[in-house]
């Protein structure tokens, strides 16, 4: 591999696991936060008990989150030398927001972890709502860079000098807002599936065990309302998502459905894969005029083929499968929540059939694996350009020979985390089972007998 591809993979290795436990560091809070919420409000002691242990992995995450997100920044210095020399004269704001919201996350994080019993069931619920605001904007703010890459605005390159610097203009870039909104409630819905997929896995062991499973049931009630809210927000958001590529990328949006021809009427493709020979999808479902709806909320609506542009502007072709990807897995998400909270809420049946069980043991990694390909594409499909339209990729890469080592190094540590990480949480929570918890929690209800 050339050094441009190799210093692509490295970083897009490193995003890709950093990613994981980014979105889950911002998706938890809001569990944690809605287990507080209805603690105090019913004083039922198990959702007190859920937001504790939830916090503890919620540690144990962040303290993985915070390195990785660390050598990722260290990478975009090294590996992209001539991408960081725009960034730093028209981008930094994010960058330097960011470092309070990361202080704001931590500084309360510390407090509801070690002074929950110590303070008023108020400034508990404050405390995490800031954790999660503090998470959620630090999130935002890093990926306002992404979206400025897609989008750029607030500065001009003429005979290779940046200038007219409007670093406000740059922040607030046409794909501000909808990035924003993408980012949180794809994350809010990530975390509130894997929060599913441990409770459906629980009562799966539990089943003989009652109080366990009425626990873990509960856990799951909560996590598909949750889950299934945010992911049917995330649906609305892509279609403004789509609608933001037809204006400002087209060529993008003409890879992700695999469109050739510039037309009105355009069909939405769903599955196949797209074959470059042919200028078609093989093997997909084509929904006649879906995807000029998509694109403008009319079927009338001219999508712009890729034909319409220089071969070497178009994005990888595979785009389509992650586009998929994406699309089937949030429809599944969204079927999966509201089938399981209609069969225990409407009709009234207090186990779940196995079918049922085991979706939503899957629902947590395919919401994950959902997240990956949103990223990957995301990424992949503004190529060949690093900043759309204006620099291209292959400008800014380093020189540097040796990112070939780097990479199978950088890929050990990956693995050696990720092991340590499961490690660890698999250690604590059999070290203390939450049976322990529930006989020990004693029957007093008061707000700080259970901390």
């Amino acid at each position: 591999m050339d050094d441009l591809v190799l210093a692509r993979s490295l970083f897009g290795t490193t995003m890709g696991f950093h990613i994981i436990f980014a979105t889950l560091g911002v998706g938890l809070p809001l569990m944690i936060l809605c287990a507080e919420l209805l603690f105090q409000k019913t004083k039922d002691k198990d959702y007190a008990i859920m937001a504790r242990r939830w916090t503890k992995g919620q540690a144990v995450l962040l303290g993985v989150a915070i390195p990785t997100g660390t050598i990722a920044g260290v990478q975009l210095a090294l590996l992209w030398p001539g991408f960081m020399e725009v960034i730093g004269k028209v981008m930094a704001l994010p960058f330097q927001i960011e470092i309070y919201a990361f202080f704001i996350e931590a500084l309360f994080m510390s407090i509801y972890v070690y002074a929950a019993d110590r303070i008023s069931p108020r400034m508990r619920i404050i405390s995490v709502s800031l954790v999660l605001l503090g998470a959620s904007a630090s999130a935002i703010l890093i990926t306002n860079v992404h979206a400025f890459e897609g989008t750029p605005a607030g500065f001009r390159i003429e005979n290779g000098e940046i200038t007219d610097v409007d670093p406000w203009a740059a922040f607030f870039n046409p794909s501000f807002f909808i990035s924003a909104a993408h980012v949180a409630v794809s994350a809010y819905m990530t975390g509130a599936f894997m929060i599913s997929t441990i409770a459906a896995f629980k009562m799966l062991k539990n089943r003989k065990n009652e109080r366990v499973y009425q626990f873990h049931r509960k856990a799951l009630i909560l996590s598909l309302v949750i889950g299934g809210v945010f992911s049917f927000l995330t649906a609305i958001n892509g279609h403004e998502s789509a609608q933001m590529l037809h204006e400002y990328q087209p060529e993008k949006l003409a890879a992700a459905e695999g469109l050739f021809e510039t037309q009105d009427y355009a069909p939405l493709a769903i599955g196949g894969f797209t074959d470059r020979e042919s200028q078609e999808v093989k093997y997909g479902i084509e929904i006649p005029w879906a995807l000029s709806f998509l694109a403008g909320d009319s079927f009338k609506t001219v999508v712009v083929g890729l034909n319409d542009f220089p071969e070497e502007y178009w994005p990888p072709l595979f785009v389509h499968t992650l586009f998929n990807g994406m699309v089937i897995i949030g429809s599944f998400l969204i079927f999966l929540s509201m089938a399981g909270f209609a069969w225990f809420k409407i009709l009234k049946k207090p186990h779940f059939p196995k079918l049922f069980m085991y979706a939503f043991v899957l629902a947590g990694p395919l919401s994950l694996l959902s997240i990956e390909f949103g990223w990957i594409f995301a990424c992949t499909g503004r190529q060949p350009w690093v900043i759309y339209r204006i620099l291209a990729t292959e400008d800014v890469v380093t020189g540097s020979t040796q990112i070939g080592m780097l990479f199978v190094l950088f890929s050990l540590i990956y693995l050696v985390l990720g092991v340590a990480v499961l490690a660890v949480l698999k250690y604590y929570f059999k070290r203390h089972p939450v049976e322990d918890e529930l006989d020990g929690g004693g029957s007093n209800n008061n707000n700080l007998s259970v901390y």
